[in-house]
């Protein structure tokens, strides 16, 4: 493998509880009830903000409900991160793997479905930049799909210069793990950083798990 295109929530930075219970509210809000455990896995993770509403009230909703409820959403969790500062960090190996990859100039980038102020949050907070080449991030910008869709991923790839089948894909959520198979990706990791790795078992199409970083094999870049 040539390069390497991290997501970012739930992989180099375990936040995942903290969208967990920020849509479990949100999703009353919109419908009366909370998502269940199922929905969250299949319908949030790895999913535009539209998408999450769309499916929450049944139908597609309008631009404003989606800004106004997607800013709240989204501003309520950076508050959570910055009140967690013992949590608000990076996941376990990632600053050592991030830092091999700088000094062995492989190419390297950030897909999320995340939206550019959260994007903007994180590149600040976790002197991103550092890393990365910011300008190539990939993220939510509302011309983009969501996650199980292909895109993201093909455009990550062109973005370091490589092919898809050139590169490996860091991911923890199902709909991220289908976008890279749709992508044409050549390696999916995944990574358990809310899931149990028992959870990823029968999941076709990776080509291994991890529970944090410090498990990474660098052998994959040739």
């Amino acid at each position: 493998m040539k390069g390497i295109i991290f997501d970012f929530n739930g992989t180099l930075f375990w936040d995942s509880q903290l969208h967990y219970d920020a849509w479990r509210d949100f999703s009353k809000k919109l419908r009366g009830y909370s998502f269940t455990d199922e929905e969250m896995r299949n319908k949030m993770f790895g999913h535009t903000n539209e998408d999450i509403i769309a499916y929450a009230i049944g139908k597609k909703p309008s631009k404003e409900m989606v800004e106004k409820y997607a800013k709240e959403k989204e501003r309520l969790y950076r508050e959570q991160c910055l009140k967690s500062p013992e949590t608000f960090k990076l996941a376990h190996g990632a600053v050592e793997l991030l830092d091999y990859l700088k000094n062995n100039n492989i190419p390297r980038t950030i897909a999320t479905m995340s939206e550019w102020d959260n994007v903007k949050f994180y590149i600040d907070n976790f002197h991103l930049g550092k890393w990365f080449d910011v300008e190539k991030i990939v993220y939510s910008d509302g011309t983009i799909p969501g996650k199980p869709a292909p895109d993201i991923f093909e455009i990550a790839a062109k973005n370091i210069g490589l092919n898809p089948k050139d590169c490996i894909v860091i991911e923890d959520a199902i709909a991220g793990i289908n976008s890279a198979k749709s992508a044409g990706i050549g390696k999916i990791i995944a990574i358990a950083s809310l899931e149990p790795i028992e959870y990823y078992e029968n999941i076709s199409g990776l080509s291994g798990i991890i529970k944090d970083f410090n498990e990474f094999d660098k052998s994959l870049f040739n």
